[in-house]
């Protein structure tokens, strides 16, 4: 429809019912044959009539169309088609403008088999793998003594009695928040987003519990829509679904897998009376290690006492003592000694130098002769010809000194 056939409507020229009517069954028409897959959730094909009304709904989303097909359709399928089935339809859509509904008008049905179901979570699997959905780095680890564990699963199921029972078991004080929910068929996954949403950031830990079953019960556990939200969920998330051998897609996603919901009760719960038992053996290994330490260290306290040196005190100060004594004499001997020597030398240097010193050279009948500068000191006379006629002059002798003046020189 152009703008121009939109825009015609208005509050004065206003399209009467069956002109919208016309116009939705024709815009559906030309939508043409499609393939359709989905769980069937209602079967109603009574016997001699000619048609048989279904409804198909989306498994990830609250969502279902009505499906009309031949009786003889759903007879002649290969599979009995039962409610909660996963099929694929062929249809073409189509509006009924007296009643104002959409329907499918089915013309082949095709129920998905558990070979294929297999190969679509293994595609899926590959696809949350390639986009780090399972990468081990983004576990949380659980808290030790979580306050209160969020637990979903199906109302008054093994798997909440098992859970529950040994939680209670190992520790008497944990709290649970359980929401109740459908854990197969077309319902499952929205109510367990919505319990999912509800739990996530309000508890400690959430555990997903679910017994065992076929590939088709446990088929919502390997949902996309699941897996992603459990991806983006704050709170750490268990899963226990199914048994063992089991292995949906929720187990990689969460941050732990339990292989079943007893076993995930003993993961997230700690046993009351083991870590009763631990605390009493970490206990007495600690009073033994403190006593085996005291007592060591007594030993060597002991050994240390009847070391000499703590046994005798004054014997090591007498023997230091005695010591102290002959060096202080073997270092005065030494002093006195080189005294000695020193003076002995000094008195042999002293001789020496009397005999070569001046005052020895006067006594033997020397003397030295000075000419007197003015206004200066004296200089001694090395030559006749430094004393001219008339220079004043000293001459000093062994006892003493004179004054004369040069008469003349001899030659």
């Amino acid at each position: 429809m152009t703008a121009s056939h939109v825009t015609s409507s208005t509050a004065e020229e206003p399209w009467p019912v069956r002109t919208v009517a016309m116009k939705v069954a024709g815009w559906i028409d030309r939508l043409g044959s499609i393939w359709v897959e989905g769980q069937l959730t209602q079967i109603n094909a009574r016997p001699g009539t000619r048609t048989a009304f279904l409804t198909l709904r989306d498994p990830s989303a609250d969502m279902s169309l009505s499906v009309t097909c031949s009786p003889q359709l759903l007879e002649r399928s290969p599979i009995p088609l039962t409610e909660g089935a996963q099929v694929i339809l062929y249809g073409k859509l189509s509006y009924y403008t007296g009643r104002g509904t959409i329907s499918l008008r089915a013309t082949d049905i095709r129920a998905v088999g558990v070979g294929e179901l297999l190969a679509r979570i293994e595609r899926l699997r590959a696809l949350l793998a390639a986009e780090g959905l399972f990468d081990p780095r983004l576990k949380r680890p659980l808290p030790f003594l979580p306050r209160t564990i969020g637990l979903i699963t199906a109302r008054a199921s093994a798997a909440e009695k098992d859970v529950l029972t040994v939680a209670q078991r190992r520790w008497p004080a944990v709290h649970f928040e359980v929401r109740h929910t459908p854990v197969q068929g077309p319902t499952a996954v929205p109510a367990i987003l919505e319990a999912l949403g509800d739990l996530d950031g309000n508890v400690d830990v959430i555990i997903l519990a679910r017994g065992g079953g076929s590939v088709e019960d446990l088929l919502p556990f390997s949902d996309e829509t699941l897996c992603r939200a459990i991806s983006k969920a704050t709170t750490p998330i268990v899963s226990a679904i199914g048994h063992e051998p089991d292995s949906p897609l929720t187990d990689h996603v969460a941050d732990l897998r339990a292989a079943t919901p007893t076993d995930a009760a003993k993961l997230v719960v700690p046993d009351a009376v083991a870590e009763q038992n631990l605390v009493s053996d970490l206990r007495t290994r600690t009073a033994a290690a403190l006593r085996n330490w005291v007592a060591r260290e007594a030993r060597g306290l002991e050994m240390i006492r009847h070391r000499p040196v703590l046994a005798d005190p004054i014997a090591g100060i007498d023997f230091r003592s005695e010591e102290i004594t002959r060096l202080v004499d073997a270092g005065r001997r030494d002093v006195m000694r080189e005294l000695t020597k020193q003076d002995t030398l000094l008195e042999h240097l002293r001789a020496r130098l009397q005999t070569l010193g001046p005052a020895a050279t006067l006594a033997r009948g020397y003397a030295v002769v000075q000419r007197m500068v003015t206004g200066g000191d004296p200089e001694v006379l090395r030559s006749v010809e430094d004393a001219p006629p008339g220079t004043q002059i000293r001459v000093r002798v062994a006892d003493g000194a004179i004054t004369a003046a040069v008469m003349g020189k001899v030659r």
